[in-house]
């Protein structure tokens, strides 16, 4: 049984279209200990969305093995990934994937309520995690009456509501401003110091160095895993 939060090995993805197979992925190793704040980075086509499908239990790997919490997800079905999906990562995206028609309270309490929480549990786990994001004053305001920032914040919340194993975020200040997205990589940057395991894929070098660490994918593998402090 391994400590760590998410542990690859050797995993290859294999996208085979009838005409053509695609090696997305060409023999992984990636650990991350819990409460570790890691960072992937690389260029578009470089694997890296496939790299995140896998590790939020969205697909399965061709080859390799996988391990989430201690709990081998390499070979599960769809249902069984879609509940350890649902116990053990908390997604933040780029656009937001907020439902429009409902309050920010309702968003954030949705995971809860498909998870079976208790009215009085999930009031009281919303109420404290928008006050948490910074955003207790915006509970009954709607996606559309709330700035890109706030938005995002309130995916934050959301994430944390079933108070997963890893918070995982593709380009979260991908559709911000700098000053929102400097927000939010402050929020990520607290959460880390409160004990949260992240792992966040983008683009962005200055969110990546706030990580702990950079792991840098290129043709399908990781070609640099270093502490934040060794990026150029």
């Amino acid at each position: 049984m391994t400590s760590d939060i998410i542990h690859m090995q050797a995993i290859r993805k294999v996208y085979d279209t009838g005409k053509i197979k695609v090696e997305a992925l060409k023999g992984i190793d990636l650990a991350v200990k819990p409460g570790e704040f890691v960072a992937i980075v690389g260029p578009s086509g470089s694997g890296k969305s496939t790299l995140m499908n896998l590790i939020g239990c969205l697909d399965t790997p061709t080859d390799g093995r996988y391990q989430l919490g201690g709990e081998d997800v390499s070979t599960l079905d769809r249902d069984a990934l879609a509940d350890v999906r649902n116990r053990r990562v908390g997604f933040v995206f780029q656009g937001f994937n907020l439902l429009p028609q409902i309050s920010a309270f309702e968003n954030v309490e949705m995971p809860l309520v498909f998870g079976g929480v208790g009215l009085r549990e999930r009031k009281q786990r919303v109420t404290e995690l928008l006050d948490r994001v910074g955003l207790g004053d915006r509970m009954e305001h709607k996606p559309t009456e709330l700035s890109g920032g706030q938005m995002q914040r309130v995916a934050i919340a959301r994430a944390l509501a079933m108070r997963p194993d890893v918070i995982l975020a593709d380009e979260p200040t991908g559709n911000l401003d700098t000053s929102a997205g400097g927000d939010i990589m402050q929020l990520f940057a607290d959460l880390w110091a409160q004990g949260k395991t992240l792992v966040v894929i983008t683009h962005d070098m200055t969110l990546a160095r706030r990580a702990s660490r950079v792991v840098e994918v290129r043709d399908g593998r990781i070609i640099r895993d270093v502490a934040s402090a060794e990026v150029a």
